[in-house]
């Protein structure tokens, strides 16, 4: 198991060396276009046709990608009250164990659906109304986030299954 979590830790180095540059990159680009369309509403009155699918889209990557990084270090919101009702190691490591099992299931059933979402998008080639961006650039976003989601939790839960031995 040790090998595999090596291996699990490599990707892992890539893929936050990808994400984190872009989700720079997008947020500026977000606040830019933001500073720029009230500029120009404003001050010079003229509103900037389709600046809100460009927002939007960069908003979804930008969501989606900031949740990657969460579930990346763990920083995603939880409730651990185990602590609370117990002092066993044993206990609390089970029900760490037992709650990220049920996070990549739910995950797994996330990537169904944004896949089905996103093979559905394809399928009727819908578009922005401005710029006719097709509308699965920003509903892939959901199925890249789902199946990083899933990557992240099986190191998890591996993670857990560890701890839950050596307690």
């Amino acid at each position: 198991m040790t090998i595999l979590l090596s291996s699990i830790s490599t990707i892992d180095q890539l893929i936050s060396a990808v994400i984190k540059p872009i989700v720079v990159l997008i947020s500026s680009a977000i606040a830019l276009m933001l500073t720029y369309g009230i500029f120009t509403r404003a001050i010079l009155d003229q509103p900037v046709f389709g600046l809100e699918e460009l927002v939007l889209m960069s908003a979804m990557w930008l969501y989606m990608l900031g949740a990657v990084l969460a579930s990346r270090d763990r920083s995603h919101l939880c409730a651990d009250f185990v602590q609370v009702f117990t002092d066993n190691q044993k206990v609390i490591s089970f029900m760490h164990l037992l709650a990220t099992f049920i996070s990549l299931v739910m995950a797994g059933f996330f990537a169904t659906w944004s896949f089905d979402l996103m093979q559905w998008a394809f399928e009727k080639s819908q578009t922005t109304t401005v710029f006719k961006l097709p509308w699965y650039l920003s509903q892939s976003s959901l199925f890249v986030a789902s199946v990083l989601f899933i990557f992240y939790l099986i190191r998890d839960l591996l993670n857990d299954l560890n701890s839950f031995k050596n307690d």
